[in-house]
């Protein structure tokens, strides 16, 4: 037995930042072995956005080693939570999601974690199932678990308190709710990246209050986004989605500064450390290159992967067009009368972006071409002509499909 317990350890240590506490986890794992019943691991996310990134992926690969270890996966979906939003690491208070919204973002969750998971071992929940039937009484002595001193020691609100920036009370119910997941599911282990301590601690404290054995928390490094600055978010704008195409994928690591390499390298590949190392000191884009392809080999295969690095050098190093364009049909209706538009009203028109307003600062940042020529007014009118080829940043294209 003290054998297979090490063996677990040494599986579940790896990549780890912390384990709260050690000690309750041996006991844990000899109970599991004695009993031959699966620990419980907790992982939550809240739907605030529709795609999962490579930062996600950090903790969801430690899952998966749970998962190996013959234990059971409990992959909670928050989306009462999300309707309060998640306040660390914020600098200012997130807005507040409707019932549609959040909808709209899960709908796909379990087919990208099914990436990473082993789907049909992987319990999902939705915390909606119990904190929607939470009484004000229960609420009220939930509160009661927590003083107002101990929330503020948290480092997000007392930056935000010095600075006076305001903090709402239901941002306080946060960490509460998610540790109330932990006891509703009676959680053995709970993971989550290192910004989510206080949060994880929150779920052995509610526990132990309401008579529950408390969990073990496990601490995973946060992943860097392609600035190379700020963790990944979509709300930062600096996010790798793994529900993306091989092509984007492989552009937007080639993309990460040479100084998080090390990082994508330890966090995201199974490649040695002093094999990594080797190569960034030998070589950095070509180390890069490597890494960019490893990712994409793991999400898509290694065919796709290997298509994709051609891609990326008949465009980058070439100077060619990618092999295959995407073809936009135009309505007529939104021409003038010598077949012409307005620059951003053309491209949000035709859904080659999101809105003007991005449009706009895409085509003022020199992001947009037009047949190989960058134009840089955003209201110039525009000939729309048969075959006409637009270039939004460095790896989208879009073709006028011929008539």
């Amino acid at each position: 037995m003290e054998k297979e317990i090490k063996r677990q350890l040494e599986v579940i240590k790896r990549g780890v930042v912390e384990i709260i506490e050690e000690e309750e986890l041996e006991t844990k794992l000899k109970e599991s072995i004695e009993k031959n019943k699966p620990l419980r691991i907790k992982y939550g996310i809240d739907p605030t956005a529709p795609e999962i990134h490579l930062g996600h992926t950090v903790p969801i690969k430690k899952l998966r080693d749970f998962q190996n270890l013959g234990h059971k996966v409990i992959f909670l979906i928050g989306d009462f939570t999300a309707r309060i939003g998640d306040p660390t690491g914020r600098k200012e208070t997130r807005p507040i999601l409707s019932v549609e919204e959040i909808q709209k973002n899960l709908s796909s969750y379990k087919e990208q974690v099914s990436k990473l998971l082993d789907i049909d071992k992987t319990e999902f929940v939705y915390n909606s199932t119990w904190l929607s039937k939470l009484n004000l009484e229960e609420i009220i002595k939930l509160t009661s678990i927590f003083t107002v001193a101990q929330i503020l020691e948290r480092e997000d609100f007392t930056a935000r308190y010095k600075e006076k920036k305001p903090i709402f009370l239901h941002e306080f119910l946060y960490p509460l709710l998610q540790g109330y997941d932990s006891y509703v599911l009676n959680a053995d282990i709970e993971i989550g990246a290192t910004e989510q301590k206080f949060n994880l601690l929150a779920g052995r404290t509610i526990q132990s209050y309401l008579g529950q054995e408390k969990q073990v928390v496990i601490t995973m490094p946060i992943l860097v986004g392609t600035d190379g600055k700020l963790k990944m978010s979509k709300s930062y704008g600096n996010h790798i989605p793994i529900n993306t195409d091989p092509f984007d994928m492989f552009g937007k690591i080639m993309s990460i500064p040479d100084s998080i390499m090390e990082d994508y390298f330890s966090l995201l590949t199974d490649i040695e450390p002093e094999t990594y190392r080797s190569m960034i000191e030998e070589n950095p884009r070509d180390a890069k290159a490597y890494l960019a392809k490893e990712i994409v080999k793991f999400f898509f295969g290694k065919e796709k992967a290997v298509e994709a690095e051609e891609e990326f050098n008949r465009i980058f190093r070439q100077k060619d067009l990618p092999t295959e364009i995407p073809e936009i049909e135009i309505n007529d209706g939104i021409l003038d009368e010598k077949k012409e538009i307005e620059l951003v009203e053309f491209l949000s028109k035709t859904g080659m972006v999101s809105s003007k307003s991005e449009g706009k600062r895409l085509i003022i940042q020199k992001a947009v071409k037009i047949d190989g020529e960058n134009i840089t007014d955003p209201f110039l009118k525009i000939k729309v002509k048969d075959g006409m080829i637009v270039k939004i940043g460095k790896r989208k294209f879009f073709k006028r499909k011929r008539k």
